[in-house]
């Protein structure tokens, strides 16, 4: 407890606090912002972050991902225009009760149980980490490589790609890091005599690259029409006795499952939506109601989402592995402040851990105070003209990659990264796993040459690490499994459509 209440002190500084602020106000602005999505504002921000100390850097990074939770519930509630994909769920029920005049009841539930959920994690984040850490501190480099392999192999083969197109983005993020310095031997690597590329590729450029300057030709393919958005007035703002006596366990409900997904790999913001769904109408007394403006078809994904979005910090932090998305972009965040996550995390960095454990409690509560009377505010953003979002995006990318190392490289990879971010959505190639293998390759390397060092040519070496071996095993079924599903698929579709109709008697 104490610690913890050194955590809110070392957040009362200004430059925390008003670092924390812009990031809940911008990831809610882009929660309500289709298409730009939290990986996208954290990779154009992170230059940002890098001026800051680190506790204020990863605040602010932090407070994106868990106001775009927040800020995707308005539009996808006003008008079905879901603004995260964690958000689509609850615009089936959520605008279902616009149309009833219900907004503000649905807007409210959406950002108590959002709040509800964000809170209940991050105390169980205080209560599960330091324990978990303590387990993980008996992991050595073989534990660590089958941890990478883990993350690498196992969360590129949970999005909806082929195993080719996965393979390709993983393999592409590899080289890159590979790129410049090489720690283990003294040498330089694929850096064709040219002393800035020997300096190895930045990792902001190439986020920023991948997902900022790439969403910038996305933008400008995309047309621009201005969006109708209900009228909520404050005194709208108040659910019946009904509704929260209806709402409240859901919330509850969204939460326990939100917080349990957000410990597996892939895309649990997401998942839990639809978990948390399907939950609601399971033990609903009135399943009929569900997908005609039910409040617990809100109430419930919305707790889900943002209770998963917490509990991925869980294995970020203990274990120094993002299970998510945005996690792989806190990753990044804390590299660039030369702050490694992991067993020794929370003992070591105990500060900074527990400052940003305030930091969550934080910034729950300042979206649950922006959320009420800037509801206005923040869907009027809709029709902001596209261009002058293009210019503002362009010039945070540009300045901030810039000022990191002041080099044409930077510029050059950025640019580059931009047109490949394009690219590789365009043909399906998820982006994220580049970002992902870039970050954790070089973990991967040293903790793959350590265990080699340990079992000096024995591979029987491996066999005395249960815990690898436990790691290793889940990796190849979870690797393996879905590409046998997918395979069988095809050939059972196949067949059906090989097999001749028959004639009519």
């Amino acid at each position: 407890m104490t610690e913890l209440l050194d955590g809110f002190t070392n957040l009362a500084s200004l430059v925390s606090i008003g670092a924390l602020f812009l990031g809940v106000l911008v990831g809610t602005v882009v929660g309500v912002l289709p298409g730009i999505g939290p990986i996208g504002a954290m990779a154009v921000l992170l230059p940002i972050s890098y001026t800051l100390d680190p506790a204020a850097g990863l605040l602010m990074l932090a407070g994106i991902y868990f106001g775009s939770m927040y800020g995707g519930s308005t539009t996808s509630i006003l008008m079905r225009v879901p603004g995260e994909g964690s958000s689509v769920v609850t615009s089936i029920d959520g605008y279902e009760m616009t149309k009833r005049g219900r907004a503000g009841a649905a807007l409210v539930v959406a950002a108590v149980g959002s709040f509800i959920a964000g809170t209940l994690v991050t105390t169980l984040l205080l209560l599960v980490a330091p324990s978990l850490s303590d387990l993980a501190l008996r992991f050595s480099a073989p534990e660590f490589l089958a941890l990478g392999l883990f993350a690498v192999l196992v969360l590129s083969r949970l999005t909806s790609t082929s195993l080719a197109r996965s393979m390709v983005a993983l393999g592409f993020g590899l080289a890159l890091s590979t790129i410049g310095f090489d720690s283990l031997t003294g040498t330089t690597r694929l850096d064709f005599g040219s002393l800035d590329v020997a300096q190895g590729v930045d990792l902001t450029a190439v986020a920023v690259g991948l997902f900022g300057i790439a969403e910038i030709f996305f933008m400008i393919e995309r047309s621009a029409v201005p969006a109708q958005v209900a009228n909520v007035r404050l005194r709208d703002l108040y659910p019946t006795r009904t509704e929260w006596r209806r709402s409240v366990p859901a919330m509850f409900r969204g939460s326990a499952v939100g917080f349990g997904l957000g410990l597996t790999p892939g895309p649990s913001a997401v998942l839990s939506t639809y978990a948390s769904y399907w939950v609601e109408r399971r033990v609903s007394r009135r399943p009929e109601e569900f997908g005609k403006g039910a409040i617990e078809g809100v109430a419930g994904p919305e707790s889900a989402n943002n209770g998963a979005s917490g509990a991925t910090l869980i294995p970020l932090l203990v274990l120094g592995i993002p299970f998510a998305p945005p996690a792989a972009l806190l990753l990044s965040g804390l590299t660039v402040h030369g702050v490694i996550p992991g067993p020794e995390f929370i003992t070591q960095q105990s500060a900074l851990f527990f400052t940003l454990v305030a930091g969550m409690y934080a910034a729950n509560l300042m979206l649950l105070i922006l959320n009420f009377p800037l509801v206005g505010l923040f869907t009027r953003l809709l029709s902001i003209p596209r261009d002058v979002l293009i210019v503002a995006i362009v010039m945070f990318a540009v300045v901030g990659v810039y000022a990191i190392r002041l080099t044409t490289f930077d510029m050059i990879t950025l640019v580059v990264m931009g047109l490949v971010g394009w690219a590789m959505a365009k043909l399906g190639i998820p982006r994220v796993t580049v970002i992902l293998a870039f970050v954790l390759g070089p973990r991967i390397e040293s903790s793959l040459v350590q265990s080699l060092q340990l079992a000096h040519g024995d591979p029987a070496y491996f066999l005395g690490r249960p815990i690898a071996l436990v790691i290793f095993a889940l990796t190849a079924v979870a690797f393996v499994v879905p590409a046998v599903v997918q395979r069988r698929r095809a050939r059972v579709a196949g067949g059906h459509q090989l097999r001749p109709a028959r004639k009519g008697r």
